[in-house]
Formats: structure tokens, sequence, C-alpha cells
């Protein structure tokens, strides 16, 4: 059994063919063990002769198995050095690159612009109180400024915010004036087309202080326009009505398209709307106590989807939350 054995551990040439041989002489059913448990029927002379040999043969096995394991392992590797070798002069694979979405460029320059104006960044719940996303600012039950926002409603005093003014109202519940702030954040109306979303993000920014006055908002504006747009850019200011302000202004800035001249993208007026704005209305200020005779300020709120549109020429609202990997690589 031994030379058998012997002679096969020579001849075997790789791994599994050796555990084969281990198996079928040392295994559980193996012909060593079956030796062994046949020592019984032997007489007690012979079973001490017979179990040192088997002990012998055991110990000469398993060290020929040990050292043909080493050397097929050793060979093995080098065949697979050989035929695997990696050549390390090929040029390396670069992972592709991911880039910021166009709404998230816009929300940071945008933040970027109104924080070297001195304004902090202040953020509130999406799903929001009827107080903060209406009452708070002079949009009662009855108001018909409600019907303007097709709101979700969670339940009779929850509601998806449907702007970002609530952030607003908790800050100054929060804060006694001088208060400067932008509140950038996500949107939501009962509304879907080529330029609406039900979904979309905004930024609303306001500032209080005593002597506040309309012109200290066309400052600040103007002053954002031109950095965001470039200068040149003509701004105008058209009489508009909010329920939280008071006077009221739409913001338009000459069409970035056709520069001014008219086309199907400014409906040929030469003057796109870029968002609105206003004096806080003092009815406002009674909701967060703060006196309307000693503080004024003003209010404005822009959507960001509007804004990039412009800023990238792009004329699909849609595409912004496609997805579309073409389209998104171009920012």
């Amino acid at each position: 059994m031994l030379q058998d054995a012997l002679a096969a551990l020579e001849a075997a040439g790789s791994e599994p063919a050796l555990q084969e041989i281990k198996v079928r002489f040392l295994g559980k059913k193996g012909e060593l063990t079956r030796i062994m448990k046949e020592m019984g029927a032997l007489s007690a002379d012979e079973r001490p002769v017979v179990g040192a040999l088997a002990n012998r043969v055991k110990e000469q096995i398993e060290s020929l198995f040990q050292t043909r394991l080493e050397v097929v392992q050793e060979s093995d590797l080098r065949r697979r050095l050989e035929e695997e070798k990696i050549d390390v002069t090929l040029p390396g694979r670069h992972g592709a690159l991911g880039s910021k979405h166009p709404i998230t460029l816009v929300a940071e320059q945008i933040t970027e612009i109104f924080a070297s104006l001195g304004f902090g960044v202040a953020e509130g719940p999406e799903v929001e109180k009827d107080f903060y996303n209406f009452e708070a600012l002079n949009i009662p039950k009855d108001h018909p400024a409600r019907d303007m926002q097709d709101t979700f409603y969670v339940s009779d005093d929850v509601v998806l915010r449907t702007h970002t003014s609530p952030v607003q109202i908790r800050t100054m519940l929060r804060q006694a004036p001088p208060v400067r702030v932008i509140a950038p954040g996500t949107v939501y109306r009962r509304d879907s087309d080529l330029t609406h979303s039900p979904m979309f993000h905004q930024i609303e920014g306001f500032l209080v202080d005593r002597h506040v006055t309309f012109g200290d908002l066309k400052g600040v504006l103007t002053t954002f326009v031109t950095q965001f747009f470039g200068k040149g850019v003509g701004v105008r200011f058209r009489p508009s009505f909010f329920p939280f302000t008071e006077p009221s202004a739409e913001v338009d800035i000459q069409c970035v398209i056709c520069g001014g001249s008219g086309c199907r993208v400014c409906k040929n007026s030469g003057w796109l709307e870029i968002l609105g704005s206003g004096m806080i209305d003092p009815e406002v200020f009674k909701s967060v106590n703060y006196d309307p005779e000693v503080y004024s300020g003003f209010a404005f709120g822009m959507g960001l989807e509007r804004i990039a549109m412009l800023k990238y020429g792009v004329n699909d609202l849609r595409l912004f939350f496609a997805n579309d990997l073409r389209f998104l690589k171009q920012f």
C-alpha cells in the first residue's frame, strides 16, 4: 500500500489529484484506516508491530504529500504568473468623473453672491404647517391667493410647502432684527408642463432692519443680476401683487437669448421675468412680533429652474429631472 501511495503521489500533477490520493489512502474510508480497523482480529503480539508499521506508513505518505503539494503549488503559481502577467507599461483606466447638477451649480452661485452681500443661509421643513406656509404670510384660509398656490395638502393643517417663505417666518420668530437671510430649498405645487414641475426649487431672501427702503431692495437685486448674468444686462421693476409684500414688484431682465431685440423665448417683448419681490407687509411683522413702526424690510423669491433655464439656454424644464446623462454631462 505504501509503494502504491508513493508512486501515485509522485505521478500526480495537480493539487486536486494530490488531495484525491490523500483521501484514498488516509481518509476516513481510506486503505490505511481500513487496516487499522482490522487490528482487533490480530493477536496481542501482532498488534503493536502492525500499529507501529501503520504509523510509519501514515507519516511517510503525509510527508510526501506535503512535499509534492508545495512543488505542485509552486509550479502552478509560475504557470499562472506566465499566463496572467500584467503589462505594467499599459496606460491606466480612469474612472468616469461625475459633475454637479445644473440646479446645484446655480444654487451655489446664487448663494455665493448673496453671501458676499452679507446674507446668511437658513433652512426649514418641506412638510409644513398651514400657519407658516400661509397664515403668518398674510394669507388666511379664505384668501383668494391660496388658489394661486395649487397646494398639496397632507391634512387640513399640514401641507407640502408651496414656497420657501415659511423659512422667513421661522427665522424671524427665532431671531430679533437685524436679519439678513436667504433660504434655498425644494417646494411643491400641483403643476406640470414644459415650464412647470410639481416639485421644484426656490430661493427666498429677506432683510429686516431699521430704515430699510425699496431703494435697498433695488440695489441688492440689481447687484445680484449684474453678478449672475453679467454686466450690461438691463433690469426693470414692474408693479405686482403678493399678499406678504406691499408694495410688490416683479423683476425682469433683458432677454439673454436675443439681447432685448425680441424673440420667441421672451414673446418678442425683449424682457424675461426672473423673480418676485417687495417690502414686507406690516401684517407679516405682527405675526412674528416685530414692531412695524420700528422695523422695515424687503423679501424676494426666485425659481432656480427658471434661472437655470435662462442661464444655460434650456427650453424644457423637464430635462432637469429626466436624469439623462447626455444632458447632465454638458455641465
